[in-house]
């Protein structure tokens, strides 16, 4: 899970962000020390769960709250218990209260990372998955994906009409489809298997575009797909 961590105390994001780098199943993809600079951060990557402190000035965690138009998981980290009747009404994760331990922190995003599955396995029921593409969500049909591939920083899914740039890597992209039905098979490609229409010695050829096939990729790829 990308995980970015909002709060105007040095000491609270430096604790946090370790928090998330001792854990397996979290990436921090930032640390923020306003509300004002992660909501226009927010226009340009895409998180899965936000630690976020209430009391910073300018603007608070409970107005941030109101303004983003996205919907990850938000465990809010605050030092006081004022705030939780009123958080709870945004359907909050978890409220962590400071001092945080690193306990009561993994129990939090345990809960997350639950919460994260579930909504990943039904969406991979109903054969979709959801993508920022600048500030939009845009839902795609997975039976649609030709192919993905490696762009720097940003991901290139192309589908039968469409192609759709993603900040993020193949590599979180690839934990996100159905296995069964999706395989890297370069350092720069994952391509849906039902999709390939030819292969030639190393190069699979989907549409009208050639892939080579990465050398350290080739024989978990031939055994994946059997040929008679």
């Amino acid at each position: 899970m990308r995980c970015l961590v909002i709060d105007d105390d040095r000491t609270q994001r430096e604790l946090l962000g370790s928090f998330v780098q001792e854990t397996e199943f979290l990436t921090l993809s930032q640390t923020c020390e306003s509300a004002v600079s992660a909501a226009n951060l927010l226009n340009h990557i895409t998180v899965d769960l936000i630690l976020l402190d209430i009391e910073m000035p300018v603007m608070s965690g409970l107005e941030f709250m109101r303004i983003i138009n996205i919907s990850p998981q938000i465990i809010l980290a605050t030092s006081k218990e004022k705030y939780a009747v009123e958080a709870f009404n945004y359907d909050v994760t978890d409220y962590l209260l400071k001092p945080i331990s690193y306990s009561r922190f993994l129990k939090a995003v345990n809960k997350a990372k639950y919460q994260f599955d579930q909504q990943r396995d039904a969406n991979l029921e109903r054969n979709e998955i959801f993508v920022k593409v600048n500030s939009v969500v845009e839902k795609i049909i997975l039976p649609d994906i030709l192919l993905i591939e490696a762009a720097v920083d940003y991901v290139n899914i192309r589908t039968l009409e469409t192609r759709y740039m993603v900040n993020t890597s193949l590599s979180s992209i690839l934990e996100r489809l159905p296995q069964k039905d999706f395989m890297r098979i370069h350092r720069s490609y994952i391509v849906r298997i039902d999709k390939i229409d030819s292969i030639d010695g190393n190069t699979i050829l989907i549409g009208d575009q050639l892939i080579r096939i990465g050398r350290s990729y080739r024989k978990l790829f031939m055994q994946r797909i059997s040929p008679i």
